[in-house]
């Protein structure tokens, strides 16, 4: 497996047959209405570091080709496979029908610390909104609601932060 530095990865684009040997693993990102475009650009390079399945972007949002996303994600958009969707409850319908663990990170009165989440495989984590966090319908209609433990002052972490906390808990289960 080739690795790319910052510099090459703002420049350089996958061959079709470069794409096709990435080696992936059995989880997506979900993204639910994340509207800042450095949070969506840092998420694509989340989900190139994870080795994501694929990415989807939600909801009333920028996506690429973006230059605010470009430079977050240093080019890692053209290596990562993602799709727009409208709506991401019918999303998460249709990844639960295909048997993808649906799990939210969402501060809520359903949530279990994170330590306590025991993944199943192919699963989808899913973030939300950094004002309003993750659609109330997607809630409940997620497998898992996990929250991270927060000890200060703040009550919440950065959307891509807590993508990150939640997407290396779940590797370290495959």
């Amino acid at each position: 497996m080739f690795k790319l530095g910052a510099k090459d990865l703002r420049k350089t684009r996958p061959t079709p047959e470069t794409f096709r040997t990435i080696k992936r693993n059995p989880i997506y990102l979900v993204l639910d209405r994340v509207i800042d475009t450095y949070n969506i650009g840092s998420l694509f390079r989340l989900a190139d570091a994870i080795a994501a399945e694929k990415m989807f972007i939600c909801g009333d949002t920028e996506y690429p080709p973006n230059s605010r996303i470009h430079k977050a994600a240093v080019g890692t958009e053209e290596w990562v496979p993602w799709e727009k969707r409208e709506k991401t409850v019918d999303l998460i319908k249709e990844l639960k029908e295909k048997g993808v663990q649906i799990i939210t990170v969402e501060q809520s009165p359903q949530a279990v610390p994170i330590t306590k989440l025991t993944p199943k495989f192919p699963c989808a984590i899913v973030v939300g909104n950094e004002t309003d966090g993750v659609n109330k319908e997607v809630l409940e209609k997620s497998d898992v609601v996990v929250e991270l433990p927060m000890c200060g002052v703040n009550k919440s972490l950065n959307v891509w932060g807590t993508a990150a906390i939640a997407a290396y808990r779940v590797l370290e289960s495959l």
